[in-house]
């Protein structure tokens, strides 16, 4: 019998050789990674089939994308660590991911990049009612926290409007608030200790259960670094008990600028609400249509201003509370009278950024923070910009700390219309540091703002920035890209900025 190998023509062999397709960068990459990471972590923990990684291509922020290498699910501790290792030994990129709630690109993958989901750690470890406080896992969601606590009459504070879904590492990622935040403080304020992992799978502690912490106190730098320093795994929260009651007073002005000054003298009033939030007509009309919250339609703007306690201090002070907005101008003051109409009042704010997704195909919610006693100027500024772009813009805030959270309406399909929105955004962030605020709050900056990152800080702050991510990860591979802006990135922002020989906010601090 002839050979089968003899029966090829060696010509055709050579030619069918030469049209196989070459395998590309990111394949070959590919491949190393997984690698890689086969020996540490079980098969069905790895994905990198496109159908399989397109749903990590984003977090909340949908109008930036990339699909990543490869995702990685792992299961334990030591899977975490081992992962972390061998991605730094062959210099992989690392993204560590949450719940994907996040709303400035902090969890955007990187393309060739593992994305290291840590949705499996879900675990609420231990609640002590007698230090009122609670270990969890990283991918515990917030509001599993405070019903693991209410048995005990405790909870825990910070409640992002996304508390539902969002997990508690995001949290500290982003150092969230909420829309308590204003009494009960943002994440920084009610986390005791982090556990994780450097990017070379090195165990690391942030922080302390005790009063005070053996040598330097990292907490705080740790808390808000987007995943640029350390993978956290578990963390430490402190638990406040829930008041004995609760009430909320919605007050309704016919004028943005009296609601903002409104806000302004309840503070200097010496009053501290647990909550004090602020919505224009645009937003409470969106909202009113979707969950019917009982809010005033004829109003320009609303307040939500609420005050818990023993019985005798809300009711002195929703007396207080409701005098000084009067006094404001408040045109119309309606107190909730039970916990039924309280928790309707703020399922109303709680669900804005859902409320503007039925009426709009995308937004891009932006994140500026503003002395509250510019809250109109910014308002009246904002309506200006919605004619100068050609957009409309439905407003809500963290009024008592001077929170914005413009939710600027568009479609991603179309490229005119993302453009303008992203100049809109960009022109919000920069007026709000040229009326002396800061270009984020609690969202982050991740990639939507690090444009704006060149507007606040000098060459020189951000140098100082990368150096401390340097001390942690000197081969920037955990979410490298985010955050810090590059010289060369300020550099040609700077020129962008330059119109015909004239600077577009000549009333801007230039570094």
């Amino acid at each position: 019998m002839t050979p089968a190998s003899s029966l090829i023509d060696p010509s055709a062999a050579a030619d069918a050789a030469r049209h196989q397709p070459v395998p590309t960068e990111r394949a070959r990459r590919q491949a190393q990674v997984l690698a890689a990471l086969r020996p540490h972590v079980p098969e069905h923990a790895l994905l990198y089939q496109s159908e399989d990684t397109t749903p990590y291509e984003c977090d909340g922020l949908t109008a930036y994308r990339q699909r990543p290498l490869v995702v990685c699910l792992p299961e334990s501790y030591a899977q975490v660590q081992a992962v972390l290792k061998a991605c730094h030994e062959i210099q992989v990129p690392v993204i560590a991911r949450g719940a994907g709630t996040g709303l400035s690109g902090g969890a955007m993958p990187h393309p060739m990049g593992v994305t290291l989901s840590l949705a499996k750690f879900n675990k609420i470890l231990k609640v002590d009612p007698y230090s009122r406080t609670a270990l969890v896992q990283c991918g515990v969601r917030n509001l599993a926290i405070s019903e693991a606590a209410a048995p005990y009459g405790l909870y825990y504070a910070p409640d992002p409007s996304s508390q539902i879904a969002c997990t508690i590492g995001g949290n500290v990622a982003e150092n969230s608030g909420g829309v308590h935040c204003l009494k009960y403080g943002l994440t920084v304020h009610n986390v005791l200790k982090i556990k994780g992992f450097t990017i070379e799978g090195e165990p690391v502690e942030f922080g302390s259960e005790a009063l005070d912490v053996p040598g330097l106190d990292l907490l705080a730098v740790m808390i808000g670094s987007e995943g640029m320093l350390a993978v956290a795994t578990e963390v430490t929260v402190k638990l406040v008990p829930k008041p004995q009651l609760a009430r909320c007073i919605m007050a309704s002005f016919d004028d943005v600028r009296k609601a903002g000054d409104a806000v302004a003298a309840v503070i200097a009033a010496g009053i501290i609400p647990a909550g004090l939030e602020m919505m224009d007509k645009p937003m409470t009309a969106a909202v009113e249509d979707f969950v019917k919250a009982g809010y005033d339609l004829t109003a320009e703007a609303i307040l939500l201003c609420e005050s818990d306690g023993t019985p005798e201090e809300v009711e002195e002070e929703i007396a207080r509370m409701s005098e000084v907005l009067r006094g404001a101008g408040a045109t119309a003051i309606t107190v909730s009278a039970s916990e039924e109409e309280r928790l309707r009042f703020w399922s109303g704010r709680k669900n804005a950024f859902p409320a503007s997704g039925r009426i709009s195909p995308d937004y891009m919610c932006m994140d500026s923070t503003i002395p509250r006693k510019r809250l109109a100027d910014i308002l009246l500024a904002i309506q200006q910009m919605e004619k100068k772009y050609g957009l409309r813009c439905a407003n809500v805030f963290h009024a008592g700390d001077g929170n914005l959270h413009p939710l600027i309406l568009f479609d991603a399909n179309d490229a005119d219309e993302l453009h303008r929105c992203e100049l809109f955004g960009a022109d919000i962030l920069e007026t709000s540091v040229a009326m002396g605020g800061t270009v984020t709050g609690e969202h982050g900056v991740g990639v939507e703002k690090l444009n704006s990152m060149c507007t606040q800080f000098s060459a020189a702050e951000n140098q100082q920035m990368f150096a401390l991510k340097a001390a942690f990860d000197p081969l920037s591979l955990l979410n490298p890209g985010k955050v810090i802006p590059t010289l060369n990135r300020c550099a040609e922002y700077g020129k962008m900025l330059v119109r015909g020989g004239q600077i577009a906010h000549p009333d801007l601090p230039r570094f």
